[in-house]
């Protein structure tokens, strides 16, 4: 008879993601069979905006992150739209197409080369790449040298992604353009052809160095081609819009709106977005549509161990993000482009689909749309009209609600306005990370993390970064805040860097 050995180990702060995240999970003879994703973090954005002018939503919404904050003023943006009756001309359209697409490239090259690739590979014994969190790194030395020279030129790289968001967005991060009905800024030719030039540089970059990476690293670490499934439903509110169809739902988008069940790909009813919160720390009601949501926290809260709430499409768990996206988007051949890249790389890696619901399947489908989107945009820069206008106007609604769904790189976000009195009466964001980083709803359901962590074999417990490459794959967002412990709980901490 063998003995059975359990052990809990948590890892708090991960570090290396948009901000700190404590995960913890319970092993038994080395095989992971409970998880939980802890989001340490309260700072009640809900609670800042309400009583506020609606047009300050766009500014405070976007210092949610400073990574991402493009999309956050878009999403809020148009959930102002939704409740004013407008719709921005076709230069607003473009122009906010276009931030967005800079925004997609500097956090995709990001999220690759600073914050995974070093769970891959060795830097030189020197900051930043000390202190580190030893691993298995496989690669031969000579890709380790290249990894880190491209390790320090994906900063000048990025530097042109946000200089390209600028051009058009003012400033980055925390773009000032962006306004109800369209943008602020009118085009000039200068804007055109310095958009054209640095997105030269960063096509450049991707095609070349980029992707022949992030194929390098799957090569080697194939076995992460099985690790961190998932549960394989997938949820996306699209990218890019191409008309002006007043209902989203209905809106034509370069990656369209939709969501993936049980290998079927159906149609996205916002009614059918809920948020739990049994084991999140708030005290307001489960199950409320994020239109009616309700923000009352309680730290106290028994049984609760995520400032996160628990999203969930029509009661099910769902990923969100490029894995979603690009997935959705082979499957169903919605966009002939994505669907060809991604068939053309599983083809040259001698893989099929099943493979893009893993560890290296959310970096491969991260890289190959970072290239859809940077081809997207040149065409998008000269459709900008110099002598057309920009913006639409506006007036504040007494009394309105308006609803903006959108995808940011980290995937689908959600902004929901309600205007009483020509004041925020209530606001809700639902983020990404919240989808993808979501402590257990109602029913017992871990979030998307939690599952893919569970069925992971850790060979040494002292050692767990199987499990750190599993939660970074997703690009988890959370913004640096203080950390909360259950005190007389007695686990194994490990300070991951």
């Amino acid at each position: 008879m063998i003995d059975t050995i359990r052990t809990t180990i948590a890892i708090d702060p991960l570090t290396r993601i948009e901000g700190h995240l404590k995960i913890e999970a319970t092993i038994e003879n080395k095989k992971v069979i409970d998880a939980k994703s802890e989001g340490t973090l309260y700072r009640g954005f809900e609670q800042i905006l309400v009583g506020r002018n609606p047009l300050d939503a766009i500014q405070i919404t976007q210092r949610f992150c400073g990574v991402c904050p493009t999309p956050h003023a878009i999403a809020s943006a148009q959930a102002l739209e939704n409740a004013f009756g407008i719709m921005p001309p076709t230069n607003g359209r473009v122009i906010r197409n276009i931030m967005q697409g800079g925004n997609y490239i500097q956090s995709h090259l990001l999220h690759f080369y600073h914050l995974a690739s070093l769970d891959y590979f060795r830097g030189p014994d020197v900051p930043p790449f000390i202190p580190r969190y030893e691993s298995d790194y496989r690669v031969p030395q000579t890709v380790h040298e290249a990894l880190t020279n491209h390790y320090i030129q994906a900063y000048q790289i990025r530097l042109k992604a946000h200089e390209l968001c600028a051009i058009w967005a003012g400033k980055m991060p925390h773009v000032a353009s962006i306004v109800p009905g369209g943008v602020s800024i009118n085009p000039r030719l200068d804007s055109i052809t310095t958009s054209l030039w640095r997105l030269k540089e960063l096509t450049d970059f991707i095609d070349n160095v980029y992707i022949p990476d992030v194929i390098t690293v799957a090569e080697v670490y194939r076995d992460y081609f099985s690790i961190g499934t998932g549960n394989k439903k997938l949820l996306s509110f699209g990218l890019f819009d191409l008309d002006a169809e007043p209902d989203v739902v209905k809106r034509k988008r370069f990656i369209p709106m939709g969501r993936m069940s049980n290998g079927k790909i159906e149609t996205v009813d916002p009614r059918k977005i809920t948020e739990d919160v049994k084991s999140s720390w708030y005290d307001s009601p489960s199950h409320l549509q994020p239109g009616n949501g309700d923000t009352k926290p309680n730290p106290k809260k028994s049984g609760a161990y995520s400032w996160l709430k628990a999203p969930r499409y029509n009661g099910e768990v769902y990923e969100v993000g490029p894995l979603a996206r690009m997935a959705m988007a082979y499957e169903s051949k919605s966009n002939p482009k994505a669907a060809q890249l991604v068939e053309d790389t599983l083809k040259k890696l001698k893989l099929g689909p099943e493979a893009l619901y893993s560890v290296m399947g959310r970096h491969l489908c991260r890289a190959l749309e970072c290239k859809l989107v940077a081809d997207e945009i040149s065409g998008m820069i000269m459709q900008v009209k110099l002598d057309e206008p920009v913006c639409t106007d506006h007036e504040i609604p007494d009394s309105a609600q308006g609803m903006g769904l959108w995808c940011a790189a980290r995937g689908a976000l959600g902004h929901w306005i309600e205007i009483k009195n020509g004041k925020i009466a209530r606001y809700q964001a639902v983020v990404p990370t919240t989808w993808n980083a979501s402590p257990k709803d109602d029913k017992g359901q871990p979030g998307p993390i939690e599952q893919a962590m569970i069925g992971t074999i850790v060979e040494d417990t002292e050692n767990p970064f199987a499990l750190a490459r599993i939660v970074r794959s997703f690009d988890p967002c959370i913004a640096c805040a203080v950390h909360l412990i259950e005190p007389g709980k007695s686990v194994k901490k490990f300070r991951m860097v």
